[in-house]
């Protein structure tokens, strides 16, 4: 059942406007005594919230769909701010859908923050590359990437954007060369091959050699197939976790190894 603050503080917005007709089509028992007692802006979020829960409503929605929610002002120490929360699953959006969650996310002041729930198996690397530069010009030092549960592929890229990394004992992390396709011409498929693996191969190295989670020499085996598998411990070792959250609780990671250890 859904926490009564998050009724009242979350404003919910979906990037298809197809799903809110699928919600209500769907019949599911979600009319208790609670749903009763809220308002209409509320019911709408507890009724998404019901719906969530089942298993094939879930895969619909979250896993192959990229959701936003905006949190209100907040006021800390006289500043004014706004939290961003991103749930990503795998993400290849229409184009139209994505730049409508840009456009609102460039919206965000100097002082709000982002948040990334990521639990996916990929997928565009360009689209994820447009995340990267939003960060870079929206939420710079003011991002953090929550692992609940996997990020695979560019989904593990995603997690690596953000300052602060926060995985739980059973995160699990993959790193490995990307897939493409090309049609054309001949000379044209191998001149944009070549350019896309040179521009592509440096991007994955900034974001994963320059910041010391893989070994420049890991990074070679990575381009000629090898796949990397890291549980949370092996995230922590590295240096690409920097929390755990253990018992509701953000332990540092260096911390959590020694506790382990213990």
């Amino acid at each position: 059942m859904i926490a009564k603050h998050k009724i009242m503080d979350t404003e919910y917005h979906s990037l298809y406007a197809k799903q809110i007709s699928t919600i209500k089509r769907e019949r599911y028992n979600y009319k208790t005594e609670e749903y009763e007692s809220l308002d209409g802006y509320e019911k709408r979020l507890f009724k998404l919230d019901t719906l969530l829960k089942k298993r094939k409503f879930l895969h619909a929605l979250v896993f192959n769909r990229l959701f936003f929610w905006k949190k209100p002002l907040f006021r800390v120490s006289g500043v004014n701010y706004r939290r961003y929360r991103l749930y990503v699953g795998n993400f290849h959006s229409d184009r139209k859908d994505l730049h409508s969650l840009f456009y609102q996310l460039r919206e965000a002041s100097s002082n709000d923050i982002l948040e990334l729930v990521i639990n996916s198996d990929g997928g565009s690397i360009t689209e994820g590359q447009q995340f990267f530069n939003l960060i870079k010009e929206k939420f710079y030092n003011r991002t953090t990437a929550y692992l609940d549960n996997h990020g695979y592929s560019m989904g593990a890229v995603m997690f690596c954007m953000a300052e602060k990394r926060v995985v739980y004992p059973y995160s699990e992390l993959m790193f490995h060369n990307y897939s493409s396709v090309a049609r054309g011409k001949g000379g044209d498929i191998k001149m944009k091959m070549e350019h896309k693996d040179k521009h592509l191969t440096k991007f994955r190295h900034d974001m994963v050699v320059k910041q010391g989670f893989l070994s420049q020499e890991e990074f070679e085996q990575l381009l000629i197939g090898k796949d990397f598998w890291m549980d949370c411990q092996e995230l922590c070792r590295r240096g690409i976790a920097t929390h755990v959250m253990v018992n509701g609780e953000e332990i540092e990671a260096d911390e959590y190894l020694k506790e382990l250890e213990a």
